[in-house]
């Protein structure tokens, strides 16, 4: 059985603002605690209790300050190696972080962000899923655009959100052939229509741009049967609507789901792409972000979600901009025996179907409008084993270079933001690696670029414009609980692991 990680870690009296083992996003199995991960959880444990006792703290306020996720990075450099950049002092001292870490040091633009407001994720619906016995339950409120934005505005460094679709397609007219509007537009979990409300009612409480959204059309979303081909004038339709009412910033596609029910997915270089490709660029739209990896729960397209058809797409449509969410990584540490299946090649440091995305940039190195996205990226790796993350990012890096490489994180599924944006800050690699791979130390030009001015010159930001936070009653105006769960970030992670780890 699976339970929510924050359910399993309130059993087992785990507080830590950094997750102590993977989580499943829900494209994949959740992969047992490691041995090392154990190791790290047991020692920030203990590091706390002395540390919050000699400073007279109450324990949770202790691990929910900047002296608790620093505590969290000694120990994983206690048992994995000095990976981050931590000081005795920042354990200690409430202003030590601050000082080291200024808040507003990093332009950050998350351009993987979601929220389910109360939708039941079809996942779990599954056959597959529901034969292997899992009860899967969801916490609704743990996912809503309540704790959206409290984890990622109030409890986060995060500058600015793309609020990021999943599949899901719009009932355009009822049965008498009247459109629909709002929420009789059903969509599914996330569609586009309700990003566009929830991006609109975050810039207006903030008085300043503090979201973008997404749009969930893709090729295949409406389908002519009879024609098996694109239904071109409902799809067409939808493509203003997104464009002129939605105001979307990128699309978002999914290759290997099948919203229309055409009966199969499609290719970012097939020719309904390259027909949608003609048609959003005379409307002026041509930022393609598109999901590429993970494709676990698809059981018969999933290999649609291969990055291959990024080569000819990207060189067929100079102009246009391909952002690759996860760096196209096959299948997460996160998947039971990952390693075992080949995913992961420990003599060249190379990840199933990550690889293919990086094969790319070598034979066209003049190919430029390519950008690995690292949410679920580097996170999961640098859990798992931080010399995995020193292979991820140091690949991303070598190879599309510090200016391609796009910030992300895929956050509510790993609770608060805040946690990964530490660990990125602190990150880096370590001078052996660089040696024997040829990787770059990371600077902080390039973690300037990756963290938010990449993506702000794709979305067109300033990162100079000002930016105001959210009025202190946001929450209350969104009938959140911020208050009585209290001031404090919250460490809670909201992704699945196995109920008996």
């Amino acid at each position: 059985m699976w339970i929510p990680k924050v359910l399993r870690d309130r059993r087992k009296g785990v507080d830590s603002p950094m997750p102590t083992q993977l989580v499943s996003n829900e494209e994949l199995i959740p992969r047992r605690q490691t041995d090392d991960q154990k190791k790290v959880e047991y020692l920030i444990g203990e590091l706390a209790d002395q540390k919050s006792k000699k400073l007279g703290m109450d324990r949770r306020k202790f691990m929910a300050s900047s002296m608790g996720m620093a505590t969290c990075f000694m120990a994983s450099n206690m048992v994995h190696g000095e990976n981050f950049d931590v000081d005795e002092q920042e354990t200690m001292e409430p202003g030590a972080y601050e000082n080291k870490w200024p808040k507003d040091e990093y332009f950050i633009i998350d351009v993987q962000a979601h929220f389910t407001n109360n939708f039941v994720l079809p996942f779990r619906n599954d056959p597959f899923i529901k034969g292997m016995g899992f009860n899967l339950k969801n916490d609704a409120e743990a996912y809503s655009f309540h704790n959206f934005v409290k984890e990622m505005y109030f409890d986060s460094d995060t500058s600015l959100v793309v609020i990021s679709g999943v599949p899901g397609r719009e009932e355009q007219k009822n049965s008498q052939g009247v459109p629909l509007e709002g929420r009789a537009r059903q969509g599914g979990i996330l569609p586009s229509w309700l990003m566009s409300q929830r991006a609109k009612e975050i810039n207006e409480m903030a008085g300043s741009v503090r979201a973008l959204n997404q749009g969930n059309l893709a090729p295949n979303h409406y389908w002519d049967v009879k024609a098996n081909a694109p239904d071109k004038a409902a799809v067409i339709e939808q493509m203003d609507r997104e464009l002129k009412l939605y105001g979307i910033k990128s699309w978002k596609w999914y290759c290997h789901f099948d919203p229309g029910r055409s009966g199969g997915g499609f290719q970012l270089d097939d020719d309904n792409a390259a027909w949608f490709y003609e048609e959003s660029r005379k409307r002026g739209m041509k930022i393609i972000s598109t999901h590429k990896g993970y494709s676990y729960q698809s059981r018969t397209l999933g290999h649609l979600a291969n990055p291959k058809d990024v080569e000819k797409a990207a060189l067929n449509n100079p102009d246009f901009t391909f952002v690759v969410y996860h760096s196209a990584l096959q299948h997460g540490p996160n998947e039971p025996d990952w390693k075992k299946n080949n995913n992961y090649d420990p003599v060249t440091g190379d990840f199933a179907w990550h690889n293919i995305l990086m094969d790319i940039k070598r034979r066209n190195p003049k190919i430029n409008n390519v950008y690995p996205e690292i949410g679920s990226f580097f996170g999961p790796l640098v859990i798992a084993d931080p010399v995995l993350a020193m292979h991820g990012m140091g690949k991303n890096i070598k190879y599309y270079g510090s200016d391609h490489v796009i910030w992300g994180t895929d956050c509510l599924w790993w609770g608060s933001p805040q946690w990964v944006i530490d660990a990125f800050k602190r990150f880096q690699i370590s001078d052996e690696m660089c040696e024997k791979f040829g990787y770059s130390k990371i600077t902080k030009e390039d973690k300037a670029k990756i963290f938010g001015l990449n993506a702000a010159k794709i979305y067109g930001i300033n990162p100079k414009d000002k930016r105001n936070p959210l009025p202190k009653d946001t929450l209350d105006k969104l009938k959140a609980q911020y208050i009585e769960q209290g001031p404090e970030r919250n460490n809670a992670a909201y992704g699945w692991v196995r109920a008996d780890d």
